[in-house]
């Protein structure tokens, strides 16, 4: 079972109105930022491998990053594998980065597949490949198969925002705000948008790209 999907606009705003009402600090937090975005992305291929580009680089440097290797025609398995190191440095790419996309080429994963398991599985499967944790699995689960129940305790901006909403002495740690998110439930994933909208309300500053 996948569980709600979120596919528009008003499948965020149907989760915020339910947080809303379970929860007065979210109601407050909603008062604050207004609308949410929906960010759906696309999945597969391509969008895992960027997200391992983006890793430990700024946004800027990725997207530079991410678009030679668009240009090199660097974005699916069969290219990653058929590409010389050489090829893949030239385009940007460390080291470590190489043999993550190696890595992800050679897994093989069954992107349409994916689209029907649990989440609990999404994040097993994809977790499997080097380079891949859980924030990026779990990130992938709720913005490339627009999952409604899935939350990203790991995220930074999103424990810093439950500190400063539910004026916590600090930030809690993943498996604090893992628990503090059941609440949330069946809309986690719409939770962690408000968090974030509410982190740059306060922070006037992205939380994620």
């Amino acid at each position: 079972m996948t569980g709600r999907i979120i596919e528009t606009s008003a499948d965020v705003e149907e989760g915020a109105d339910y947080l809303e009402r379970v929860c007065p600090r979210l109601a407050h937090a909603r008062q604050l930022t207004g609308p949410l975005p929906l960010r759906r992305k696309p999945d597969g291929f391509a969008q895992l491998l960027s997200a391992i580009v983006s890793q430990q680089v700024s946004i800027a440097s990725a997207a530079a990053i991410w678009g030679r290797m668009k240009a090199a025609g660097l974005t699916g398995p069969r290219k990653i594998m058929w590409a010389s190191d050489d090829d893949l440095r030239a385009v940007g790419l460390s080291r470590q980065k190489i043999r993550y996309a190696r890595a992800l080429a050679e897994a093989r994963i069954d992107f349409k597949g994916l689209r029907g398991k649990p989440d609990a599985e999404v994040v097993a499967t994809l977790t499997e490949v080097p380079g891949i944790g859980v924030w990026t699995a779990e990130i992938y689960a709720m913005f490339s198969l627009g999952r409604a129940d899935v939350f990203a305790p790991g995220d930074l901006a999103l424990q810093e925002a439950a500190r400063v909403l539910y004026d916590l002495p600090e930030r809690p740690k993943d498996r604090e705000l893992r628990a503090m998110a059941e609440a949330w439930s069946p809309w986690r994933s719409v939770a962690a948008r408000l968090l974030w909208a509410y982190y740059r309300v306060d922070k006037q500053r992205e939380g994620i790209r």
